[in-house]
């Protein structure tokens, strides 16, 4: 009688597959059966979700996972996940464990390294655990000081709403437009006076330079003068009229006595009006002056 029947190859067949189910499972978990790393203990007060199989992370390193996780029924806050992480992890003592959980619901442990890398814990040691608020459990931290905002919020619509509907504001809005052309029309203008001042700064600057010149050539001039003989040429100027003032003012001189006599002043305004006396007669009575003949004159 065979062993190996058909039956039999069967039930070993399914066996084989049923075990090659299991670790393929628990491979996929990230569990090994014959695991050779070092187990440590991490203490929660709410594990939020960790289950066994979970990833261990340092400084963002996949180093282990949650091989296991105890429940103490007489103490709620007391869960223990122990940790199986590779072999040649260390870790310092003050080291802890923070579960962390991103958008998508994905929980994992990331370990907080301590800073004394001279005092190692031993394998089997307990470290404590904590949770890190999600982004989600902020976002419900919001909730209520949101809820407090709303009333605020819907006064600031229905004031903004009323602003909007203001008339004033779109005039306000037309006046800025209009203001806006303006300065864009200054600015044009300023621009073209900017170009025609670049334009005659040269021809400026060459007939300053022409004016400057023609200052030093008086300049020289000036210096080129005799002040001194020139306030000599004056001094004597008006020493002389100094003197001819003096000769008037004095009796003495024929000027003097002509100015200062007044039997020859007397004397002249009766020869002028002798003349004048005499121009009159002679407009008045020709023929007493004048006697002229046609055929001649007969003798007397």
């Amino acid at each position: 009688m065979k062993f190996f029947t058909s039956e039999v190859k069967i039930g070993l067949v399914a066996i084989a597959g049923v075990v090659i189910l299991f670790f393929g499972l628990s491979f996929l978990k990230g569990l090994t059966m014959f695991s050779s790393g070092n187990n440590y203990f991490a203490r929660f007060e709410n594990i939020s979700g960790v289950s066994a199989s979970s990833p261990v992370y340092a400084n963002g390193f996949r180093v282990g996972v949650v091989e296991r996780i105890d429940y103490d029924y007489s103490r709620p806050d007391n869960i223990v996940a122990m940790l199986g992480l590779d072999r040649q992890m260390r870790l310092p003592k003050g080291t802890t464990v923070e579960i962390t959980s991103d958008l998508l619901g994905n929980v994992q442990l990331q370990l907080k390294m301590g800073n004394d890398m001279s005092s190692l814990l031993s394998v089997g040691d307990t470290i404590s655990g904590a949770v890190q608020q999600s982004i989600m459990s902020k976002a419900g931290d919001m909730v209520p000081q949101v809820e407090q905002m709303l009333p605020k919020l819907d006064s600031i619509l229905a004031s903004l709403n009323a602003l909007l509907a203001d008339p004033a504001l779109s005039s306000s809005l037309h006046n800025v437009e209009r203001v806006t052309a303006s300065l864009t029309s200054t600015t044009q203008q300023l621009g073209q006076l900017s170009a025609q001042l670049n334009r005659q700064v040269p021809q400026m600057m060459s007939k300053a330079d022409g004016v400057l010149a023609n200052t030093e050539g008086l300049t020289r001039k000036l210096g080129d003068i005799d002040f001194q003989q020139t306030m000599q040429r004056v001094d004597a100027t008006l020493g002389n009229l100094q003197q001819t003032t003096a000769s008037l003012n004095n009796n003495e001189g024929t000027l003097g006595l002509m100015l200062r006599d007044p039997q020859l002043y007397n004397s002249l305004n009766a020869t002028v009006r002798s003349a004048d006396s005499l121009l009159n007669d002679i407009k008045q009575h020709p023929k007493r002056y004048i006697n002229v003949s046609v055929f001649g004159r007969k003798e007397k």
